[in-house]
Formats: structure tokens, C-alpha cells, sequence
């Protein structure tokens, strides 16, 4: 199928070097709390690159559950396809795209396991089933049905019928250190406004306007 046509303009904004904060963390505040505003579904919703010991590329869908200096934190299961492969290669991308806003962040870094305890805080928080989940799933492992699922599920649900679910020692976060951000504004006619951010010598950080 020849798709060729299939195209739109970029024309909402632009993006200047002066309107920059030097702070690329705060900078990201900034575009994040407008896509909070703007966008109805999964702001948070961030694309994870991860590359193994076998060098071959793979690619998800993942929540950034909070943000601070130190870096970008998402939650998985510790035997996961991803997580194996950060334990291999801890060097990590992460995109996000905001179609309506027309713009993305790219960040590039290393993953580092966060602490149990900070794992336990987060997990506290969730919802008394996405608790029940994260035990019901050995997540990336193939399976012949989904009932194994719902059955295991069954079985966790009688397995914690009283008190509070406990953090599983499979399942915790990771925090994406970023070493490089690029910030995205799509342009007119294709010239889209791009500045990157990166450590230098002094572990400063240094914006560089990149081509399109």
C-alpha cells in the first residue's frame, strides 16, 4: 500500500533558544505539565529502547510514574524481556511523542534499579488489583491461555485475602539517568525546531540546536 500522501503540516509552534531553561529537568517540567493539561490519554506513556547482550534493539510501551534531578522512574517486572536486558546493557532510550502538541522528548541515559524501599513506596500507592497483578504475572514468559492467568489471579486474591498485599521481590523500578535530551517542536515545511542537551567536561549541561 502507498501511503506517500499521508502527511499534515506542523504549524502550532516554535521553539526559540531563549525560551529554553538552561535546566533541561526543568525544561521537561515545563512541556510535561502542559501534555498533563492538553492530552486526555496517557501523558505519561513513554516509549523504552533497550538493547542486550545479543545487540538486537527492542522497543516498548511504559508509564513514567515520577520525575525529579536524578532522573525518570518506571516500575516493571524484574524477569521481563526489558529488564533482562538492561541487567545486560543498562544503556536506555526513552521517546515521548505528543501528536496533538506535535512535539517529543528523547532522552538517552542508563537505567539503575532504585531502592527496595522506594519500590515499596510506589507500590503502597497502587490500586489494591494492579497490586494483585504485579504477582499473577511472570511478565515476557510465554503462555499457553490467559485462564492461567485468571486462575493464578484467583489464587493470589485467597493468598492475600487479609492485610496488605506485599511487595514482590521480582517487581520494583528503574531510573533512566539521562546523559542526553533532546527536545522535538515540529516546524513548517518540515524544518522542525530540535536543541539537544549534554554533559560536558564539567558535568554541565550545554544546548546545541541540531539540523532537522
Amino acid at each position: 500500500m502507498d501511503i506517500h500522501n499521508v502527511r499534515r503540516e506542523y504549524i502550532k509552534k516554535k521553539l526559540h533558544l531563549k525560551d529554553l531553561n538552561k535546566d533541561p529537568f526543568k525544561q521537561f517540567d515545563q512541556w510535561f505539565k502542559i501534555a498533563l493539561d492538553e492530552i486526555k490519554l496517557d501523558p505519561n506513556a513513554m516509549s523504552l529502547a533497550t538493547v542486550g547482550k545479543e545487540n538486537k534493539p527492542s522497543l516498548r510501551t511504559v508509564l513514567l510514574k515520577y520525575y525529579d534531578k536524578s532522573g525518570f522512574v518506571f516500575f516493571t517486572n524484574y524477569s521481563s524481556r526489558k529488564s533482562i536486558q538492561i541487567e545486560e546493557n543498562e544503556n536506555v532510550a526513552l521517546l515521548f511523542f505528543w501528536v496533538t502538541l506535535e512535539r517529543q522528548i528523547i532522552i538517552e541515559g542508563k537505567a539503575k534499579k532504585i531502592s527496595k524501599a522506594e519500590s515499596l513506596k510506589y507500590f503502597s500507592s497502587r490500586p489494591h488489583g494492579s497490586q494483585l497483578g504485579a504477582w499473577v504475572s511472570q511478565q515476557s514468559s510465554i503462555i499457553s491461555s490467559k485462564s492461567i492467568l485468571l486462575s493464578k489471579l484467583e489464587e493470589i486474591k485467597r493468598k492475600f485475602k487479609e492485610g496488605k498485599v506485599p511487595l514482590p521481590d521480582f517487581w520494583g523500578g528503574y531510573r533512566v539517568i539521562p546523559e542526553r535530551i533532546e527536545f522535538w517542536q515540529g516546524g513548517e515545511n518540515r524544518l522542525h525546531d530540535r536543541f539537544l542537551y549534554t554533559k560536558n567536561a564539567n558535568n554541565n549541561w550545554e544546548i546545541y540546536r541540531l539540523a532537522p
